[in-house]
């Protein structure tokens, strides 16, 4: 990968692994946002996060084996998408309840991995919360790929994925699958979570998938200006979190999401003074 990646530096890595996120992230908010499901990109998170506890102990215990816990996240983000979706046909009348039983499972599972595997607080801390300065060569290739995987799905099913956001009903009578296209769009959740724990950390994914088009959502006029802006202010939220973080030396997924806090509070606050006058 040296030939690839080999003369950027380790921030000029972090920085466009980060916008490759801040790119990525609200897009797909936007349809979790329109479908009102954005709290599934919270329980995958902690899913993924018993994915890498499982892939950082494994590494331990197996040393004949080389675990990237980034591939062992993102395996059970896939296997936990797909639970997610079976739960919601399980409880037709009350699908809302597979969100928390995922979340329940992560967590727990999480907490008994962690507490097993003998390894340093940093290294948790940069999963957990993110790290720019920790994106390898090998992690950039990863975020790289898995982005364009997302984009090139995203774009090949962009009418079914509005469709079943919008009106279900309407897509089963045109013949789309609703339990297929449910079943890729949150494999798109696992796959776009699991791209971007290395950037703001596996706590604050969600945030940087919703915010960015909560903000949006306050004045954009159509779905198209939703995407649109959402990825605008999420990529001026990558760039003012990780230039401040920088220079003041703190974490870069807490700052990232701060400044989509600050965002998402000036727009909240023109809209008003524009509404009023």
């Amino acid at each position: 990968m040296d030939f690839l990646f080999g003369d950027l530096t380790f921030i000029q890595r972090g920085v466009l692994a980060a916008l490759i996120v801040g790119f990525i992230c609200p897009l797909l908010g936007s349809f979790l946002l329109v479908r009102r499901v954005t709290i599934i990109s919270e329980s995958l998170s902690h899913v993924t996060l018993t994915g890498i506890s499982a892939g950082v102990l494994m590494g331990q215990t197996m040393q004949f084996m080389d675990v990237n816990p980034l591939y062992s996240g993102l395996l059970f983000a896939l296997i936990g998408s797909l639970l997610i979706e079976k739960l919601r046909q399980e409880y037709r009348h009350f699908q809302e309840l597979a969100i928390p039983i995922i979340l329940s499972a992560g967590i727990g599972l999480s907490a008994i991995l962690i507490s097993i595997a003998q390894t340093g607080y940093t290294e948790w801390f940069n999963y957990l919360f993110g790290s720019i300065v920790s994106v390898t060569q090998e992690d950039l290739l990863f975020i790289i790929v898995t982005a364009f995987v997302v984009l090139l799905i995203m774009i090949f099913f962009f009418k079914e994925f509005i469709s079943i956001s919008f009106d279900q009903e309407y897509a089963k009578v045109s013949g789309i699958s609703l339990k297929g296209m449910n079943f890729l769009f949150s494999l798109l959740v696992a796959l776009v979570i699991s791209m971007s724990m290395k950037v703001v950390g596996i706590l604050l994914v969600g945030a940087l998938i919703a915010l960015p088009v909560a903000a949006a959502i306050r004045v954009a006029k159509s779905f198209k200006q939703v995407m649109f802006l959402g990825v605008l202010f999420g990529e001026a939220a990558i760039l003012s979190g990780v230039y401040i973080s920088y220079h003041m030396d703190i974490a870069t997924g807490g700052t990232i999401v701060m400044s989509a806090m600050f965002i998402l509070a000036i727009v909240a606050c023109l809209q008003m003074i524009f509404s009023r006058s």
